[in-house]
């Protein structure tokens, strides 16, 4: 069973930041320029949001083009779910899935050291199926 440790090993531990004061035109800016769906909103070491695409398209259709020069700490979503190296992927999967979040950051002793997306984890239980199925695959076959 994969872990987060895992995933991370893969897909390298970068993790785009922003601050809270930073307005939501910069912010676009970041997630366009990085091509990335998330940032995590850090004051300091400490991480106190995660805003996504998502969250500024919500408030774009409420505010319209004003939203541009608003801070990314009237948007972003405070209460943040955050995970360790050792969860398991099936276990965030599920949990992902039923708090219908895509962005986990992956901390460590109060310290931002990653951020897992669903299709990280997505794609690190394929790799799993996948070597399954040759290890199935290659047993059947010594035993013909």
């Amino acid at each position: 069973m994969s872990r987060i440790s895992d995933v991370l090993r893969n897909k390298g531990a970068e993790v785009v930041t922003v601050g809270p004061d930073v307005p939501v035109s910069e912010l676009l800016a970041v997630l366009v320029g990085r091509n990335i769906g998330a940032a995590v909103v850090t004051s300091g070491d400490d991480v106190v949001g995660i805003v996504s695409e998502r969250d500024v398209v919500h408030c774009v259709y409420g505010r319209g083009g004003q939203l541009l020069n608003t801070p990314i700490s009237d948007i972003m979503s405070r209460d943040v779910v955050t995970c360790v190296p050792e969860d398991a992927v099936d276990t965030l999967m599920r949990t992902m899935t039923e708090r219908r979040i895509r962005h986990l950051p992956v901390v460590v002793d109060g310290r931002l050291i990653g951020i897992v997306s669903i299709g990280d984890l997505v794609k690190a239980r394929i790799g799993e199926l996948e070597e399954e199925r040759a290890h199935l695959h290659s047993y059947l076959a010594a035993g013909s």
